[in-house]
């Protein structure tokens, strides 16, 4: 017994360390090269791992990779690891090298994990590229023969033989390529032979650089070398002393002289700049020059009685620094050059727009440095102003109101006061004031309709837009803050806040709920525009709300009613011909416009080629001749479609019995649904024998008054249409062209009493019998003694 204990415990001990060697941990290289296809095989894991093929599926094999992206998988069905995405190398590794992914190999029941080293191989799909398209250098026309110029090293993303490897220079006499084995960062471009800028001022290279790879790929760039010019001349002026007459009114930057100086040398070299040197107190910011044209201008004013002459040094100087002198002598004329000074003692501003007029707002002293008439001054305002100008004591001015002042027709005025002396010629000179008008309540906002209209569809979001109002208020600031709100009233018995908002700074309104066309169709509501004046001011305006039909209803159909209230069958004679009347759908739709349009179409019938119907009346017509071997019962199922987007649809089905009479019908139970278990009772057949029989009489006595007439014989096989007693909503109203509630038919109806189990009706339709605008429907009742009556529908012309 203790042996055998042992037994089952080495057993056990041995499963159990099997179990551990199987979740083994093994290393697999494999290489491919980047940019290889999707589904490429890299190599076998089944024989590499000695793995069953049959086993990989159910043991749910598959490569992991830390990764977001899979580059690699392996094929259950072949062991294989496959490429199953784009890989590069470039962008993995960038140009490390080498370029090795680590996956997990895993396989469950038993767990096996083995660890894949995949090296990326890199290929030559990289051309070297310079970081410009273009490289320039300036070299000095005395560079020395041997100067080395560096240049920045091509770069190419590959790796190993694939990177750059050599590079090339175009032919030239002056320059050659360092061709040193150096892997830094640059090339030396070398100077070979001096360099004359005279005989050749440019120089256009190219260096190309060509990597290892097989077929080899190169860059190029352009090396623009511009030969410079030294500086060896100095400017030299046309004369060395410049003399010039001006008079002391001479007006700013009028021109004095214009001095000129050449250098030899071009360029930089050559270019020769102009600078006034020593400037003393005296000349300082009365004189400018042009710094390139070498022109002298008055900057400031000239006043004889300061200095009646002045002297200005003008240096020329060249791009080298070398520099050139002359000397520039100025007289000034004397002249009546002191024009009035304006100065403002007193100003009222902001002016308020109800100050009386005789409000003194300014006052205004003018002064002249000249002396005798020269200094004699008068002063003036421009016209078109409500202001006036009045001399008060000497030299001294008041500016008051004569007129009533509105800020909203002219919120500032730049008052422009004008002083001039009595000196030949006299000289003048003037002042703006400007006074701002400041606001006072006296206009209530404006809107900018008289009334709004806003479009909403029906079912919209709450908090969505429905229009926007805006009103303007001519006055300032919070006179002019316009505050908009609703005024309280109600829309069907219910306070108008409950259907809208109104943002009260921006005007928006907004929906508070969403609308329904069927319920209302529009509404108005007031809103009230105040502006933040003390006492504020407010103006109302209507804003109309009008809801637009969305189709948000599906068809309803009225005839026949819907299946399961109750067993309806319509008899079609056998004798019916090509294009009869048989039926009619009869559906409405709650919706309005496109949206009630209804359209008809056969879905599923029991003979598809005998019955059509009209695509917008909804009138089921025998689409040939009817024949001994069409079925006795005909199942349509109609669809009827609204032009909504997206259109809604509702199905019925009709029943169609063809025969012309009803004792001639084995069993009309399976017309209908077998769930409604109508039992037919033997009242309820008497009942139809009788009703058929009197129909066939009805015929008959038809044909006759139709022959005495001319009719057309087949009419009396327009069709049969058993219509239920069907209920038409009073909310529905049908619009022409939209529903099948106005038909264009009369009929013939015959009403049965019975079981309650199934109602019957016959109707026949005389369609050449349509009733005009000016026909009459009188009715005519016949009562049987069966206990069927008959009500009989003809049309009468009108005269």
């Amino acid at each position: 017994m203790g042996e055998a204990v042992s037994g089952v415990k080495w057993q056990l001990l041995s499963l159990f360390y099997l179990t551990l060697i199987r979740i083994g941990y093994t290393d697999i290289r494999y290489a491919v090269q980047e940019e290889t296809k999707k589904n490429h095989i890299i190599g076998s894991l089944s024989k590499d791992l000695n793995l069953e093929l049959n086993r990989l599926k159910t043991r749910n094999a598959r490569v992991e990779y830390q990764g977001e992206r899979r580059y690699c998988g392996v094929d259950v069905n072949t062991g294989n690891v496959i490429v199953l995405e784009r890989v590069d190398r470039e962008v993995i590794c960038g140009t490390n090298a080498p370029c090795i992914l680590h996956f997990e190999f895993i396989l469950e029941n038993p767990l096996e994990l083995h660890n894949i080293a995949l090296e990326i191989q890199d290929i030559n799909d990289n051309a070297p590229g310079f970081p410009k398209d273009s490289i320039k250098l300036e070299i000095s026309e005395n560079e020395p023969t041997g100067s080395r110029f560096q240049v920045a090293r091509a770069r190419d993303v590959d790796v190993g033989i694939n990177s750059v490897q050599n590079y090339v220079l175009s032919q030239n006499e002056h320059f050659v390529l360092d061709q040193r084995a150096d892997k830094g960062r640059y090339v030396d471009i070398v100077l070979k032979h001096s360099l004359d800028r005279e005989r050749e001022g440019e120089y256009s290279l190219e260096l190309t650089a060509v990597d290892g790879g097989n077929p080899p790929q190169s860059g190029s760039v352009v090396i623009q070398i511009f030969v410079t010019d030294i500086n060896d001349n100095s400017p030299v002026f046309s004369q060395s002393i410049y003399r010039v007459v001006m008079f002391e009114n001479s007006p700013p930057g009028t021109s004095a002289v214009r001095v000129s100086a050449s250098d030899l040398d071009i360029g930089a070299n050559g270019k020769v700049t102009y600078y006034m040197n020593h400037v003393s107190a005296k000349t300082e910011g009365l004189f400018e020059i042009d710094l390139n044209t070498g022109e002298v201008k008055v900057l400031g004013p000239l006043d004889h009685e300061k200095s009646s002459s002045y002297e200005l040094e003008v240096q020329a100087e060249d791009g080298g620094g070398q520099a050139g002198h002359c000397k520039v002598l100025v007289e000034i004329s004397d002249v009546n050059d002191n024009a009035p000074v304006i100065i403002v003692k007193s100003l009222v501003n902001p002016v308020s727009e109800n100050a009386p007029p005789g409000t003194e707002i300014a006052v205004i002293n003018v002064k002249d440095q000249d002396a005798g008439e020269n200094s004699r001054v008068k002063c003036s305002i421009n016209e078109n102003t409500p202001f006036k100008l009045q001399s008060s004591i000497k030299n001294y001015f008041t500016l008051s109101t004569i007129a009533a002042l509105d800020r909203e027709h002219i919120a500032e005025y730049n008052v422009t006061v004008t002083a001039t002396d009595g000196g030949l010629p006299s000289l003048s000179s003037t002042a703006v004031l400007t006074f701002q008008i400041s606001d006072i309540n006296d206009n209530p906002p404006v809107f900018e309709e008289q009334s709004y209209s806003a479009y909403v569809t029906e079912n919209n979001k709450p908090g969505s837009s429905v229009c926007s109002v805006t009103a303007r208020d001519l006055d300032w600031r919070q006179n002019g803050t316009v505050f908009y709100s609703l005024l309280p009233s109600e829309v069907n018995g219910v306070p108008v806040s409950s259907y809208l908002s109104i943002n009260g700074d921006t005007g928006v309104i907004h929906a508070v709920r969403p609308f329904d066309y069927e319920q209302f169709r529009s509404f108005k509501v007031q809103v009230v525009a105040r502006d933040n004046g003390s006492p504020p001011l407010s103006s109302n305006v209507t804003v109309s709300v009008f809801i637009t039909d969305e189709n948000d209803n599906s068809p309803q159909i009225l005839y026949p009613t819907p299946e399961g209230n109750s067993f309806m069958t319509e008899m079609v004679p056998k004798a019916a011909l090509s294009g009869s009347l048989v039926s009619k759908v009869i559906a409405v739709d709650a919706d309005s416009g496109q949206n009630a349009w209804l359209s008809y179409q056969i879905v599923k019938s029991t003979d598809p080629g005998l019955f059509t119907i009209g695509l917008h009346s909804g009138e089921i017509r025998a689409q040939r001749d009817i024949s001994e071997s069409d079925s006795m019962k005909q199942n349509l199922v109609i669809s009827v479609k609204d032009n909504g987007q997206p259109s809604l649809s509702t199905t019925c089905a009709v029943y169609l019995l063809i025969s012309d009479n009803l004792a001639e019908v084995p069993e009309l139970k399976d017309m209908s649904y077998e769930e409604s278990n109508s039992k037919l009772t033997s009242y309820l057949i008497i009942a139809l024998v009788s009703v058929s029989t009197f129909f066939i009489t009805f015929i008959i006595v038809i044909v006759a008054l139709r022959i005495c007439r001319r009719r057309k014989p087949r009419l009396l096989f327009d069709g049969a249409v058993a219509i239920s007693g069907a209920y038409l909503p009073p909310n529905y109203a049908d619009v022409d062209g939209t529903g099948t509630l106005r038909s264009a038919y009369n009929y013939d109806a015959y009403m049965t009493t019975g079981s309650r189990t199934s109602d019957f009706k016959f109707v026949t339709s005389y369609n050449d019998n349509t009733l005009s605008l000016d026909s009459t429907l009188p009715k005519r009742n016949m009562d049987f003694s069966d206990g069927t009556s008959l009500l009989k529908i003809e049309s009468t012309e009108v005269s």
